[in-house]
């Protein structure tokens, strides 16, 4: 219905812009671009790096949680190094990022991975952390080492946490990745919505966002069936 009420504002006449196009145009825009290559190879390459960003973050995520989680040493001092990162807006530390590793893919990737970094390890140390002291017990009565209790006991018991932070992460790392384009990019489609708005051409613009927002939308999709999968026990439990 809200797309009915655009194609109609623009078709009658309620609103005359030349920023606001009939939304057939933008469909228009949509299937040329694709069609012709244009738009798609656009589109991949603001995935490659927002992909290679969200792996290396959520890499370095679950091991700082994990780390940090169980080692109180590295708990006392590391973790106000974190939280002071933490509180610093991602977009902020781009121009100081700039100085340092230029305008290419590195300083998207590395943009990307710090702003997937926090929540997916916020999540990893908060279930790391809350861990049924029980269970603990329990490898210790069976004399499991440090590295089977790890790997048996607190990485399983935390995966619900983990994929609850790495899903949160899967947006914001979309986000900067466009972020990262528009700001320093030649490429991508944050570069590539830019140019378009300094070419007045409404319709192409809006077309990107339309599909950046599906590709965006299938990978949350996709990203719920992988969890799906593999915490079926989990779910399975919490039905039960």
């Amino acid at each position: 219905m809200l797309l009915l009420l655009w194609e109609a504002s623009a078709a009658r006449g309620w609103i005359v812009s030349d920023n606001w196009p009939r939304f057939s145009s933008v469909l228009v825009a949509a299937w040329v671009g694709l069609w012709s290559g244009e738009l798609a190879q656009i589109l991949g390459s603001t995935l490659y790096r927002m992909l290679a960003g969200y792996a290396a973050g959520c890499a370095l995520g679950v091991l700082f949680g994990v780390l940090l989680g169980n080692i109180r040493l590295l708990d006392w001092l590391i973790r106000p190094l974190l939280e002071i990162q933490r509180t610093l807006p991602s977009p902020a530390i781009i121009p100081p990022l700039i100085l340092f590793l230029g305008v290419d893919d590195t300083l998207k990737i590395v943009i990307i991975m710090l702003a997937v970094f926090q929540p997916v390890f916020v999540n990893t140390y908060g279930g790391v952390r809350g861990l049924d002291e029980t269970m603990l017990m329990t490898a210790r009565t069976l004399s499991l080492n440090r590295f089977d209790t790890l790997r048996k006991i607190v990485l399983p018991a935390s995966l619900p946490a983990i994929a609850a932070g790495m899903r949160i992460a899967l947006s914001l790392a979309l986000i900067m990745a466009v972020i990262g384009e528009m700001i320093s990019g030649s490429s991508g489609v944050g570069n590539y919505l830019m140019t378009m708005q300094y070419a007045m051409r409404a319709d192409s613009m809006y077309a990107a966002v339309i599909c950046l927002a599906a590709a965006g939308y299938i990978m949350n999709r996709i990203f719920l069936v992988v969890e799906s999968a593999a915490l079926h026990w989990h779910h399975s439990a919490r039905a039960e």
